[in-house]
């Protein structure tokens, strides 16, 4: 396998990368959050993996090694491919899909695009124990942000909004602010709504 590419960027494109290593041009699919990592210098390095099957061989580029080990754990869940996982890469950072995984967060993985319910619950069933394991994520961090969402959703609901109206909103402001308080996850739900 291709570990690694350090060469010169050729084109870089939000969903690919070309970059040339010793005269031949290696052009890399990558995600959103490896498109805004590429400087924009000459000189760059990605980590890869190579997709072999029957049609087709297809070199993935990713920014960082944590990158890569989520996208290649994504692709061992039944029903999600190099194109979902990809998409999931672009739509969160590592760091969130392992937080969303670990904390059983299947609305976060749903809200995917291509990620059907079933397909969230196997990803969190298939991984839940890998992620925790391997990036080492304490319980009590998980349990912390789901008792702050439980607590915004109740407080948003007592002020007269459904639940399904506010539960994405709230899981977004989250997702950007991990360590906010409840008060200003209230705040800014309701400056949205």
């Amino acid at each position: 396998m291709i570990t690694h590419i350090r060469g010169r960027l050729i084109e870089k494109n939000p969903t690919f990368a070309i970059i040339e290593c010793n005269g031949v041009g290696y052009f890399l699919h990558i995600s959103l959050n490896t498109y805004s990592k590429i400087p924009d210098s000459e000189a760059v390095k990605l980590y890869t993996y190579l997709s072999i099957k029957e049609d087709s061989h297809s070199l993935f580029g990713f920014a960082d090694k944590v990158e890569r080990e989520i996208f290649k754990l994504l692709i061992s869940v039944s029903g999600v491919g190099n194109s979902i996982a990809r998409t999931m890469l672009s739509s969160m950072t590592p760091e969130q899909i392992q937080h969303a995984i670990a904390s059983e967060d299947v609305a976060t993985i749903q809200s995917v695009k291509g990620i059907g319910a079933k397909t969230a619950q196997r990803v969190i069933i298939d991984l839940r124990d890998k992620i925790v394991k391997t990036y080492e994520l304490s319980e009590d961090s998980i349990q912390s942000n789901n008792t702050i969402k439980d607590e915004a959703l109740s407080a948003l609901e007592v002020l007269g909004f459904s639940r399904k109206q506010v539960e994405k909103l709230v899981q977004k402001i989250i997702q950007e602010a991990p360590n906010t308080t409840l008060e200003n996850i209230i705040k800014k739900a309701l400056k949205i709504l």
